[in-house]
């Protein structure tokens, strides 16, 4: 709402505005490319405007709506749903992840559904066995497995924590 609102201010028309990406009717200007930079920054945004970096972000914000804004689970692999949204060869996005990021999409991915693992023990609504199924894990062991290997701590050690630590979805 806050990145329309500027479009908006700017009167910059645009087609959509969703997580980390904005379509416009047509292309902007300098002058507005520069204004919308500055109106943006002032917010804690910005404008990305190098294409593999675009494409990063499109991997990053696929993966983030599926682990965190979905309640569906991922009913095809990885490569195939990485390959339907971001609308290329997943070998390339693959190789062009690591490269810029320093780790594979499937680890990305695997960090994301371990934080909303951490959340959802925090809230304390659901056995293990529940997060587990909505997670799309195969069962409660292997979660734990993988929640091990990403914390250090079973997921039962972790609910015992006093002070849990949980990252926000920027900072992974």
């Amino acid at each position: 709402m806050v990145v329309k609102s500027v479009f908006e201010k700017l009167a910059i028309k645009t087609l959509s505005v969703r997580l980390g990406e904005v379509e416009t009717e047509t292309d902007l200007s300098k002058d507005q490319l520069l204004a919308l930079n500055t109106s943006l920054k002032a917010l804690g945004f910005e404008v990305i405007d190098n294409k593999k970096i675009r494409t990063i972000e499109k991997i990053k914000n696929a993966i983030i709506r599926l682990v965190h804004h979905s309640d569906s689970e991922l009913k095809t692999n990885l490569s195939d749903f990485i390959t339907a949204e971001v609308h290329q060869e997943y070998n390339y996005l693959s190789n062009l992840f690591s490269e810029a990021e320093g780790t594979t999409i499937e680890k990305y991915y695997i960090t994301q559904r371990i934080e909303k693992a951490k959340e959802l023990i925090v809230y304390d609504e659901l056995s293990l066995s529940e997060i587990a199924d909505r997670l799309g894990y195969s069962s409660v062991a292997y979660l734990s497995n993988q929640f091990k290997k990403v914390t250090g701590f079973t997921p039962s050690h972790f609910k015992a924590l006093k002070e849990f630590k949980r990252k926000n979805i920027e900072e992974l």
